[in-house]
């Protein structure tokens, strides 16, 4: 394999005809178990993989160059192998940062409640806090250090700007699920879905119902992809690439999930 996705479990995946659409190199999806990891990253036979749950942070140690804006974010997602070196990125804050670009968002002085802590929240945190947003607020069902509960942000911070859902509630093939109340917080200016499948998930649909700008997480899967097979080939892409392979994406996304159902 030359250029690829590794994960646990790869069926659902779109990066191949995303990939296609920005380049012309061969990208294969190539599951791996747990216990096969070490040996694929050991010997290091590809020259550029994107990398899924769950060895975005496994897969650190094989690093011999760590980007910046990954050793912050503590996960990796695309990895270069440069005359058996690896050098490894996290381009999904570059797909975040283009998918709020492309949507008119702006995080700076505003309250942000993120959803969830997990690995998908982790270059969400990095962008706010380079952003700089006034507050952001981490929200989960069960309060932690850090982390207050949903009827805890209700109560205290019902005057948020912007939600960010970073939890897979609401993911093909639970669509009817919705991880918060947004009647709760009058003043949304911006509802952010970062789940790509489906395209417009039903918190995404009860905020548009709403008037609030709100969108799904296709932008940044492209756009993190965009990202990635700069790294690949060393060339450059200019942002608005991205606009016609998304559009083409949510399109198949919607037919696919028409078929499913």
């Amino acid at each position: 394999m030359e250029y690829g996705l590794i994960g646990e479990t790869l069926g659902h995946s779109m990066s191949p005809e995303i990939h296609a659409k920005f380049a012309d190199y061969k990208y294969e999806l190539h599951p791996l178990k747990k216990e096969e990891l070490e040996a694929f990253m050991t010997k290091k036979d590809f020259k550029g993989i994107n990398v899924t749950i769950p060895y975005k942070r496994d897969v650190i140690p094989y690093i011999d160059v760590l980007d910046k804006k990954a050793e912050e974010i503590g996960a990796v997602n695309t990895i270069v192998n440069r005359d058996g070196k690896l050098y490894g990125y996290n381009t999904d804050f570059d797909g975040f940062s283009a998918m709020l670009s492309y949507n008119g968002v702006d995080v700076c002085g505003k309250k942000v409640l993120v959803l969830g802590n997990g690995g998908v929240a982790k270059p969400i945190l990095l962008y706010l806090k380079l952003h700089k947003a006034k507050d952001v607020i981490i929200v989960k069902y069960k309060a932690e250090e850090g982390v207050i509960t949903y009827e805890e942000a209700a109560k205290e911070h019902s005057d948020a700007d912007i939600i960010i859902n970073a939890t897979p509630v609401g993911m093909f093939p639970k669509t009817d699920a919705t991880p918060i109340d947004i009647s709760l917080y009058p003043s949304l200016s911006a509802v952010i879905d970062i789940i790509a499948n489906p395209s417009e998930t039903k918190l995404v649909k009860e905020a548009k119902e709403r008037g609030i700008n709100a969108f799904g997480g296709i932008f940044m899967l492209v756009g993190q992809a965009k990202t990635a097979c700069e790294y690949f080939t060393g060339k450059s892409i200019e942002d608005k690439e991205i606009v016609p392979v998304y559009e083409y994406i949510t399109e198949c996304t919607n037919k696919r999930n028409s078929i499913i159902y």
